[in-house]
């Protein structure tokens, strides 16, 4: 302070600053750019297989981020302060796929997180929260929610289940599958009429 604001007893007010609602995940973006091989504009190579110390490192980031959500520092591992079970769980999953990471990531592409369907906000009641980040929606002035296939309820902050999808193709509330697996074609009865069956050519 200067000279004027002792003199004057003016205090120093410091500035109010709403808490920031999600840790930043730029690096995990980033480390997830390395481990994404469904973008064939991202990645040259259609054989490009994710390295494992990547895969780790990216359930690892996420992991952190969301005991930073949960109130908790990453390496604060016993104690039970705040936080809810769901995210517990998320990131018990985070950690395991950390400790022995998979071969190829089984998230979500982006087409899927952008044709998730989008809840309009007027239909949001001011009771609504977010299951992983507990915020209610409506504190966003510009919230952007959407609802999982699974069931009508199951809503989520678009910037809090998007990460989560891209590793994970299932929902965290009843651990559904999200993606549809394609059922094979089964044979047309014009094929069966065309002749004998040749095991050789089979």
């Amino acid at each position: 302070m200067s000279g004027y604001e002792v003199e004057h007893n003016i205090k120093e007010e410091k500035p109010t600053q709403a808490p920031p609602r999600r840790p930043d995940l730029s690096t995990f973006f980033s480390t997830l750019d390395l481990v994404d091989t469904s973008d064939p504009a991202a990645h040259h190579n259609p054989n490009a297989v994710p390295q494992p110390e990547n895969m780790a490192a990216a359930f690892r980031l996420l992991a952190n981020a969301f005991e930073m959500m949960r109130g908790r520092s990453p390496d604060d591992q016993g104690s039970e302060q705040g936080g809810n079970d769901l995210l517990a769980n998320m990131i018990g999953v985070l950690r395991e796929n950390a400790d022995d990471p998979p071969t190829e990531l089984k998230g979500v592409p982006n087409t899927f997180l952008d044709e998730l369907e989008r809840v309009p906000k007027k239909s949001l009641k001011a009771t609504d929260t977010c299951p992983i980040c507990v915020n209610p929606f409506l504190e966003d002035p510009y919230p952007l929610v959407v609802q999982l296939p699974c069931h009508k309820d199951h809503m989520f902050d678009l910037d809090c289940i998007g990460p989560w999808l891209k590793l994970n193709s299932t929902c965290p509330l009843d651990r559904k599958e999200l993606l549809k697996k394609k059922k094979p074609v089964p044979p047309s009865v014009d094929d069966e009429e065309d002749g004998e069956y040749d095991e050789m050519y089979a």
